[in-house]
């Protein structure tokens, strides 16, 4: 198993939010920083991990890290 460490942020266009590309970070702490650098410049930045293995293809449930401003509703809400 590997751990994947990602960002998605977002971007506000009116009332709707439009989600730019997932990042993918090399670990939990260079996820945060750049969340922490997109924040300033968009509506909303999810950090979160998930577990892969990679032999089978299966992905384990995300775990959310760390959420900033506005996220779509229900957005790893769990």
């Amino acid at each position: 198993m590997a751990t994947m460490y990602l960002v998605q942020a977002f971007k506000q266009n009116g009332k709707k939010l439009i989600a730019d590309p997932v990042q993918q970070a090399k670990s939990e702490e260079k996820a945060i920083a750049t969340a922490e650098r997109l924040a300033p410049m968009r509506a909303g930045v999810l950090v979160f991990s998930q577990e892969v293995d990679v032999e089978t293809d299966a992905y384990d449930e995300p775990r959310v890290i760390l959420r900033i401003g506005s996220l779509p509703p229900g957005l790893m809400d769990g």
